[in-house]
This record gives structure tokens, C-alpha cells and sequence, in this order.
């Protein structure tokens, strides 16, 4: 569980002190407010074949600055350093530290830890190099959509006993950036799991504090001392629906600027997260892949449709072919920002170029094609208290010939075209990892009658799905689905857990892993479905 203390006595005192946090039920409030030292284990990131991200954070007992010492070691007793550095900290970076490392060897486990200048350690933590070009195989873990309040991170807990693993990735929605009872309601939340602060993150501390109470739940604190991660915002690390110029969940009337809060989401996601300050980057992974790391939200995406506008008019329909007629084409909109679309598509063809086996982009939202079925207006019926209204409209949305999200790529056709288009001229053997939608879907992606690749997207780590709006049996919400959609090969609606990509020479095949619950601390977790895509074909086998 979390403990439930005054945002004001944390800013006040520096946060958690000696991963006071870290485990469920540990002592009274104030013992945690007056601690120091290492507050949130250690974590590592942005791997390369030879050098490696690491980071940590302390506070020390004058809340001043600290000076961090860093050593890697191929050994867990650092009989010999292989690597090290130092830094500086201090309350300008909320006493978060980062050293990249240089010099090391590919495909190779480092230890590593943290030394004070008073001479305490930080946990030890393990990660690992990405491999060169003799490299036959690699797997990663990828996961999106981790709210606190619906349960336990048992998803990162079955990961990070896995011994099979070279890397994490996570897709956005580290954490949720609402006022508790909002999303999940009072009712919903387990085992008091309510993050700090209480109220919605808007400036700066609040953003801070939201990651500190995250950064304390003890299996996810185990997973970033397990492996290397790579990470992308989605729309929860800054506000609901966000985009360049705002969100749906910000209101500049009484919230201020969108500017300053989307800085202050940025800055504390550099500061907390074992991430670059770049806004995307393509890493190789030996002659198997390239894997790019995306921004579809901040960067430059193009501000998507309110639907509740188009609804509550006096012709709701005439509305929605309005809008599918003519703004929904606008080839001025955009997902990725025009240097960014140029830089994809110039990685994309020099990926394919270099002789990478496979061509692999991670995106906070779905790309493949999804229609709502002619039978949701039958489950409205059996829809869920509250939810009709979202059924309703997803109806609507249906009747009228346009996708079933259109904050998704499906809001953006032009642009999704365009990046096809980029990966059909370069020839990639492409493979589109996506989050967002809480539920687990399998797309063959086509481009102008002709396959193009494939789309894994993968279901939350806790994250409600349509299990929470419909009581009609998942299995035929599935089956719905997949007939209507004809990029849609498989797709399940109700469970949490995560993905397992694995890659190989000429296969990149998937599994997607469900945890048996989220309502209680649990690691079980097994492989609910699998998806294989051969080299050259483009398309599911």
C-alpha cells in the first residue's frame, strides 16, 4: 500500500529517505518524512552495445547537494570496477541523479550501485548492454498503462523474475496524473493504493511527488534494478489527450498555461525516469533490428476531435460525416511533427540499409484500423452503470464510417499513411508496438492493398479495459470485433499483464502474458496468446 501523508510535509522535508516507501505497511508517517539517503533504489536505461544510462536518488542530511560516486562491475562483489563516474545533485533536480557510462562490452550483465561521499551504498542493481552484430536473439518486456489505484504491479513483479529478459520498454502512462477517486473512483481502488498528491498534478512539485509515490511501489522499484529500460511518454505522464498546444484535461482558465505545465511534466520526467534528453531515438540491436523510440504526443501532434462536441449538436450525424469528409483527411495534421515524420523515415531506410533484419517502432497509440461492430448497440443494455453514454457514442462513431478512437492513429489518417508509405518505400520488415487502449490486439497493417507489417498492442499493467463497461462475456466482444475489423486478427478485451517480444534473424514472434489478478500481490502470470510475423512476409503467419 501507499502511505498517505501530506504532499505539503513532503516537499517540506524531502521526500522519502531509505526506500521508506518500498514496502507495503512501514511505519508511521513521520518516521518517513524525516528520512534520507538512497529514497528509491536505483534504475538504468537508454542502452547501447557499449555504454549504458544509470540512475539513483539521495538526499542527504542537510538536504543540501551530494556529490554520487558511480561503479560497474561484471561481478556482484565489485571485487573490480569495470566502469564508474560521478555527479552532483541537489534540490534543482529534486536530488535525482544520472551518469552514462561509456567503454563497456556488448551483450554483457553489469552490477552496479551508488556510493555517498559518507560512504553508504545505494542497492545493487543488474543491467545489461545490447548486443553487437553476432547477436542471434533478444527479448524485451513492454508495458503501458500502470494506474496504482486499480491494483498491483504484478505484471512488473513476473518480469522481473524472469531470467530470459535483455530489456523493458514501456509505452506511456507510467503513472496517471488525476486527483484520487477520479480514475479509479474511491470505490475501485485497491488496497488504498492512493499516489501523492492527492489532488490532480499541475505544476512542477506535483509532478515530482506523483513520481516519487510510484517510484516507491516495491515491484516496480524491482524491475528498474533488474533491467535496462527505454521509455516513451504517452498522455498520463503530462494530462489526458494531450497535445502540443494542450489536453483534454486542462483547462487554462483555472489551471494556468499549458506551456508551463507541459515543461513541468517534461522536466520531471527527465528527472525521474532513467531516460535521455532526447525526444526519440533509434537504437541497434546488433544486425537483428533497429528499435525507435517515438514521441506521439508532446512533440508535435495535432490536437484530435471532441467527439462530445459533435454529438451534443442538434444533428449529431450530419456532424460526424462533416467531419469524415473533410477535417478527418487534413494533411496538415499530423501525430509526429514534421522533423520528426523526416527523421522515421529517414531511419527507417538507412535501418534497411545498414542490413537490420527488422525495422521496430514503438508508439503510445494504436495504428491499426478498429470498427465498431453493429452489434454494440445491443450491449448497450448490458452496459455497465455510467458507461452507456460511451457506448452511445461509440456507435454513433461507427454508424457515421469513422474508426472507433480517433485520438489514436485512426483520428489521423494522412499521417498514417505517411508512414507507411515510408515503410513500404524502404523496404521494412516493419513491426509497430503500440499501448494506450488497456486491452491486448494482434493488427496486420496494409498500405495501399499491399501488406506492409504487423502491430502488436499490448494490453495494461492494471489499467481498466472494456471488462469495465460491459458485462456482455469478452469472447464475443472479441469475436465482434475482429469480424469488423479487417486489420484485427486477435484481440482480448478483459485481462492485464504484459508483452514478450522475441527477435530473431527471420522471426519476431510475441507472447502476450496475463497476470491472474491485480487485487492482490501476485507475480503468477501466463502466455494467454502468441503471434509470430516470418521476414519478408509482413503479415501474421
Amino acid at each position: 500500500m501507499m502511505i498517505n501523508v501530506s504532499r505539503r510535509s513532503l516537499l517540506a522535508t524531502g521526500m522519502f529517505g531509505a526506500g521508506a516507501l518500498a514496502l507495503p505497511g512501514l511505519a508511521p508517517a513521520q518516521t518517513v518524512l524525516t528520512a534520507r539517503g538512497f529514497t528509491h533504489s536505483v534504475a538504468s536505461g537508454e542502452p547501447g552495445p557499449d555504454e549504458m544510462l544509470l540512475w539513483t536518488r539521495y538526499v542527504p542530511a542537510s538536504g543540501d547537494s551530494a556529490r554520487l560516486k558511480l561503479e560497474l562491475s561484471e561481478t556482484p562483489d565489485f571485487a573490480r570496477v569495470a566502469a564508474g563516474g560521478e555527479t552532483i545533485t541537489g534540490p534543482w533536480r529534486d536530488w535525482t541523479a544520472k551518469v552514462t557510462v561509456t567503454g563497456l562490452k556488448p551483450a554483457r550483465d553489469y552490477h552496479f550501485r551508488f556510493v555517498a561521499a559518507d560512504g553508504t551504498m545505494s542497492p545493487v542493481g543488474r543491467t545489461r548492454t545490447l548486443p553487437d552484430d553476432r547477436a542471434s536473439r533478444f527479448r524485451a518486456a513492454i508495458f503501458s498503462c500502470s494506474n496504482i489505484g486499480f491494483g498491483f504491479f504484478n505484471a512488473y513483479a513476473h518480469a522481473a523474475a524472469r531470467d530470459d529478459l535483455d530489456l523493458w520498454i514501456h509505452l506511456g502512462d507510467y503513472f496517471y496524473e488525476y486527483a484520487n477517486g477520479t480514475y479509479p473512483s474511491l470505490q475501485e481502488v485497491v488496497a488504498s493504493r492512493l499516489p501523492q498528491p492527492r489532488t490532480e498534478i499541475i505544476h512542477l512539485a506535483d509532478y515530482r511527488l506523483r513520481y516519487a509515490s510510484y517510484r516507491a511501489d516495491p515491484d516496480l522499484q524491482a524491475l528498474h534494478a533488474r533491467l535496462p529500460m527505454i521509455a516513451s511518454m504517452d498522455d498520463h505522464e503530462s494530462a489526458n489527450n494531450s497535445w502540443e498546444g494542450g489536453a483534454q484535461n486542462h483547462d487554462p482558465a483555472s489551471e494556468g498555461e499549458w506551456i508551463a505545465r507541459r515543461a513541468a511534466a517534461i522536466q520531471a520526467w527527465r528527472e525521474w525516469m532513467p531516460v535521455s534528453d532526447e525526444p526519440w531515438k533509434a537504437y541497434d540491436i546488433g544486425r537483428l533490428a533497429t528499435l525507435f523510440r517515438t514521441d506521439t504526443r508532446l512533440a508535435g501532434r495535432s490536437q484530435s476531435p471532441e467527439l462530445a462536441d459533435m454529438l451534443r449538436g442538434p444533428d449529431p450525424m450530419r456532424a460526424l460525416a462533416a467531419y469524415r469528409d473533410g477535417a478527418w483527411h487534413d494533411p496538415a495534421r499530423t501525430m509526429l511533427g514534421s522533423q520528426q515524420e523526416a527523421w522515421l523515415q529517414h531511419g527507417l531506410a538507412r535501418s534497411v540499409t545498414s542490413g537490420a533484419r527488422w525495422q521496430i517502432v514503438g508508439f503510445g497509440t494504436i495504428m491499426g484500423t478498429m470498427r465498431v461492430p453493429p452489434e454494440v448497440e445491443g450491449w448497450i443494455a448490458q452496459a455497465r452503470p455510467g458507461a452507456a453514454g460511451y457506448i452511445q457514442a461509440a456507435v454513433a462513431v461507427g454508424k457515421a464510417g469513422l474508426p472507433s478512437d480517433l485520438d489514436n492513429w485512426g483520428g489521423y489518417p494522412a499521417a498514417r499513411a505517411r508512414f507507411l508509405d515510408a515503410a513500404q518505400a524502404a523496404d521494412a520488415n516493419l513491426v509497430v508496438l503500440c499501448g494506450d487502449s488497456h486491452n491486448a490486439w494482434a493488427f496486420d497493417l496494409a498500405q495501399k492493398g499491399k501488406p506492409v507489417g504487423v502491430e502488436f498492442a499490448g494490453q495494461s499493467v492494471t489499467s481498466s479495459g472494456f471488462e469495465s463497461a460491459l458485462t456482455v462475456d469478452p469472447a464475443t466482444v472479441a469475436r465482434a470485433l475482429v469480424a469488423a475489423s479487417p486489420e484485427l486478427k486477435w484481440c482480448d478485451t478483459s485481462r492485464r499483464g504484459y508483452m514478450a517480444l522475441t527477435i530473431t534473424p527471420d522471426r519476431v514472434s510475441n507472447d502476450w502474458l496475463f497476470v491472474d489478478t491485480v487485487k492482490t500481490p501476485n507475480p503468477a502470470a501466463r502466455v494467454g496468446h502468441s503471434a509470430t510475423v516470418e521476414r519478408g512476409r509482413r503479415q501474421m503467419a
